[in-house]
């Protein structure tokens, strides 16, 4: 059991080590200004406008079945229209940047880890490397920086998204009018909640792919070695994505 308990912290603090200094070398590009603008505008079509359609239909369900639940439960002694209330609260400070950072861990997240992952045991960076370019700078940095970039404004969208469809089928299947559903989000709107929103998705958009990079650049052992190490990518940015979500309400909640 020690020994189990042992290796595991020794590969936890390896990793957060290993994630520090690629923290570090991509700072320094970004300070420098050395980051290829090709393959920065390139990670961020791929990270936005390709999983643009994916993350609208994610917070679309998200709205639907929150509107849906929440109008199960409110039959009764509470007014209707406070349920305008509950869907935007829920879809702006929890769904929507959680589903969508679950999506991009998925869908981008996934694809960074095995893409370097497969460079890494081609011996393709060794050949960055050769030819006198750093991976860092042009394979980390843009993926890194292009999340910070595209997740808030992904975030933003899917929140968008989940509140007119929550308020569609609110109006289809309760019969609450958009006026009303309007006016029980408007009773009990903040004007932070979209500001702690926004600042999850950089936060998430931070996190996903500086995880995906660090495990790709450390993926050995061939085709296996890429697919463990995908495997512990996703498993660790799911973790990393709920640490962070349950962080944000103590710090910027209170």
């Amino acid at each position: 059991m020690l020994r189990t308990v042992g290796r595991g912290a020794e590969g936890t603090l390896r990793h957060a080590g290993g994630m520090a200094l690629l923290l570090g070398r991509i700072a320094s590009a970004l300070a420098t200004g050395r980051v290829p603008l090709r393959a920065l505008v390139d990670q961020i079509y791929a990270m936005g406008v390709q999983s643009l359609p994916i993350v609208l239909v994610t917070a679309s369900l998200a709205g639907v079945v929150t509107s849906q639940q929440g109008g199960y439960q409110f039959t009764g002694s509470v007014p209707l229209y406070v349920l305008g209330s509950v869907v935007v609260s829920s879809i702006v400070l929890e769904l929507g940047p959680v589903l969508t950072a679950v999506v991009l861990i998925g869908r981008v997240g996934a694809r960074i880890t095995a893409e370097l992952g497969t460079m890494q045991v081609s011996e393709q960076i060794d050949a960055l490397y050769a030819l006198g370019r750093d991976p860092v700078r042009v394979l980390a940095a843009p993926r890194v920086l292009a999340g910070v970039i595209v997740v808030p404004i992904l975030v933003a969208i899917a929140d968008a998204m989940g509140i007119f469809a929550g308020m569609f089928a609110a109006s289809a299947t309760l019969g609450l009018g958009s006026d009303n559903f309007l006016y029980g989000a408007r009773m009990y709107w903040h004007s932070w909640d979209l500001f702690y929103s926004l600042a999850k998705g950089v936060a998430f958009g931070f996190v996903i792919p500086l995880i995906a990079v660090h495990m790709g650049l450390s993926a050995r052992g061939g085709a296996e070695g890429v697919g463990r190490a995908t495997t512990s990518a996703v498993v660790f940015m799911i973790m990393a994505v709920l640490f962070l979500d349950a962080l944000f309400p103590p710090l910027l909640l209170n």
